[in-house]
């Protein structure tokens, strides 16, 4: 395959990826094993190994991100993520992945959720093979590629990196962990449309104690997302829904009725699992805020 056509299906190949994985943000381990597109079945993911490199590409395809693995794939400043070399030296399974750098190809990172279950980051790219530190640099974004000396950024780079990085790592990951723990479900009103849910933060993020944990999320719809951040809906500490009375009119809509109103007093859903379930704490000093507000 010559490096115009596979560049062409490469661009196919996440495209579809990104569309599979727009409801919960996360893919399966079956789902990458049978990946198909246009009548051909790929494989997207290694069934041993945590590099992809199918032999009729001329570079590597995917490349796995896991915590808890023997490699040392970390953040490199809160930026660029850097990834081990795997064994054998600078050959072997690193070839496809330096080729990948030397081309410029784009390449889909799987974040390891759980075991079987991933979330895709695409396109990524190799933007620099650090052999003293036997490891590759991976930018998240196109727009890192201009950057001239990514093991080195400035400070203004930085900034814009560990933007993107924030934008494109962290916050779908939050979202990931947080959709599956409701079962893609809305916790105020049970919607079930993965592509219309969000990961909304009890504590906001850019605050000390806004971690991205599942804890400190609730999977909300996008109306009730942009009601409990304006305040206009309250979570209490016992898990029941408050509405604002700047929402007591219920001749307004039948949304503000249905939508709200009736679901005054009922309790939100929560996760199964104890260590996935909203934090207490963070609720009462949220919902502090909510009536502050109203």
């Amino acid at each position: 395959m010559d490096i115009g056509a596979e560049q062409i299906l490469r661009g196919q190949i996440i495209e579809h990826l990104k569309e599979i994985a727009s409801e919960t943000g996360t893919v399966t381990r079956d789902q990458l094993s049978n990946f198909e597109l246009d009548g051909t079945t790929f494989r997207l993911l290694d069934r041993s190994r945590g590099i992809r490199n199918p032999r009729q590409m001329l570079a590597t395809l995917s490349i796995m991100s896991t915590p808890d693995s023997q490699y040392s794939d970390q953040e490199v400043d809160g930026a660029l993520l850097a990834y081990a070399y795997r064994e054998g030296g600078p050959g072997g399974d690193n070839t496809k992945l330096r080729r990948a750098f030397e081309l410029g190809v784009p390449v889909i990172l799987l974040r390891k959720l759980e075991p079987s279950l991933y979330m895709p980051i695409c396109p990524v790219y190799v933007v620099a093979d650090d052999p003293e530190n036997r490891q590759f640099l991976i930018a998240l974004d196109a727009d890192l590629l201009a950057i001239k000396e990514p093991a080195n950024p400035t400070e203004l780079e930085r900034k814009y990196v560990r933007q993107l990085t924030r934008r494109r790592l962290h916050q779908p990951e939050f979202r990931a962990r947080v959709l599956r723990a409701y079962q893609s479900r809305c916790a105020v009103c049970r919607l079930s449309h993965g592509k219309l849910l969000d990961a909304a933060h009890i504590i906001p993020d850019l605050h000390e104690d806004g971690s991205p944990v599942v804890e400190n999320g609730l999977s909300l719809c996008k109306i009730h997302h942009a009601a409990y951040d304006a305040a206009l809906l309250g979570i209490a500490p016992d898990y029941r829904i408050h509405i604002s009375p700047q929402l007591s009119n219920a001749g307004e809509s039948p949304i503000v009725e249905h939508g709200f109103q009736r679901l005054g007093g009922e309790e939100i859903l929560v996760p199964k699992r104890l260590c996935d379930q909203p934090d207490t704490d963070r609720l009462h000093t949220r919902f502090e805020v909510f009536k502050k507000a109203c």
